[in-house]
């Protein structure tokens, strides 16, 4: 078998911001759009909503790559926006907007997600991280596929940026996922036998007239409908610009380092489906601080205990793609933790669902708009 080309893509989702009123940019003027456009060369896009922007990467080879594409990302999408005294956030949750105010993109694929899913759709006002990884051939992509799901607790709990939700404390350090999961076809992905199998249960859904095509399966780790990847999909989007780019070299690195398994005819163990949505729900409720199950030993371990044993599992693969330091970085988010435990220090002593004072939602909202942008 040839090997993947492990090639790398990342797309962000931002929500713009007034930067007066720390309100969301709920119908922001076209030209905004245009002139991103115009200024990203087609690698921007509108989303759902009209208050977010997406933007993605070429494929990449090396990280220094994406860094520099996102950083002029977010650096380009800045200068056009303060032109209109907005400004963007890479945060998966704006911490007190409604969302009943916010008007969706007139697009046919979003007019029809509106009419199809409803409420739940229009209730999605939410951005995220996704991070493609280059497996060319098919049947090797859907064992990996099978295999990485047992990880994605670990990815999500690295990106936790999503604490607040109209105003209040949710207790969860990713609330866009309990968002997400109203919709169908998300949530951690199920096993297949092999890419048959899986073509043919979206041949299903397609012939039955219930989706279009596989761009509308959502779970928090698909096969690519539009390229040959694998998509990482479950990630909060991150603030910090490094913190992105070390998940993103994480899971690349996992890649790889099931990829190696293969060759030496061995895999990571399958577990249940149920048993991995406990971590998941444990990464969702809690981060950096969780306490994560080793299924091998049956007992819980903390987090950043799991990150040290992650960092050894996938070192030769991090030296093979030459990002050690980015792998590195993931001890530091283990260990100082996510943007949500940073948007909580500045909001302070709360109670669980309890409503945070309009002053700390506003230094709440001017804490991620520089985080944004620092270190570009």
């Amino acid at each position: 078998m040839k090997d993947p080309s492990f090639s790398v893509g990342v797309e962000e989702e931002y929500l713009l911001v007034d930067k007066s009123s720390r309100k969301l940019a709920s119908s922001p003027p076209k030209e905004l759009f245009s002139a991103c456009e115009s200024a990203l060369e087609g690698r921007v896009s509108p989303e759902f909503l009209q208050c977010q922007i997406e933007v993605g990467t070429p494929v990449c080879l090396t990280f220094s790559e994406v860094r520099a594409e996102l950083a002029y990302f977010r650096k380009t999408v800045a200068k056009e926006a303060a032109a209109h005294n907005f400004a963007p956030i890479a945060a998966s949750t704006h911490p007190f907007a409604e969302w009943t105010d916010q008007p969706h993109t007139d697009k046919e694929r979003y007019n029809q997600i509106a009419r199809t899913m409803q409420v739940v759709a229009r209730r999605m006002l939410i951005c995220g991280m996704h991070v493609h990884v280059g497996i060319e051939d098919e049947e090797l992509r859907l064992d990996l596929f099978n295999q990485l799901a047992y990880f994605l607790p670990h990815l999500l709990a690295l990106s936790t940026s999503s604490p607040f939700w109209r105003g209040r404390n949710t207790g969860l350090k990713s609330y866009r996922l309990a968002v997400f999961n109203e919709m169908p076809r998300t949530g951690l992905p199920p096993r297949f036998d092999s890419h048959h199998e899986y073509r043919h249960i979206v041949n299903i859904l397609s012939s039955a007239g219930v989706l279009e095509d596989a761009t509308k399966i959502w779970w928090d780790l698909r096969p690519s409908d539009r390229f040959p990847t694998l998509e990482l999909r479950v990630t909060d989007v991150c603030p910090r610009l490094d913190d992105a780019v070390a998940i993103a070299a994480l899971y690349r690195c996992l890649c790889r380092m099931l990829y190696r398994l293969r060759r030496a005819n061995q895999s990571w163990r399958p577990y249940s489906r149920f048993l991995l949505a406990e971590n998941r729900w444990q990464a969702q409720r809690y981060g950096t601080e969780a306490r994560l199950i080793d299924f091998g030993r049956n007992e819980t371990a903390p987090f950043v205990d799991l990150v040290e044993e992650l960092i050894e599992l996938v070192r030769p693969d991090a030296v093979f793609f030459g990002c050690e330091a980015e792998l590195e970085h993931i001890r530091t988010i283990a260990v100082e933790g996510t943007s949500a435990d940073k948007q909580l220090q500045i909001a302070g002593d709360i109670p669980d669902d309890g409503l945070i004072a309009p002053d700390k939602l506003d230094r709440i909202v001017d804490h991620l708009v520089a985080e944004t942008l620092a270190d570009l």
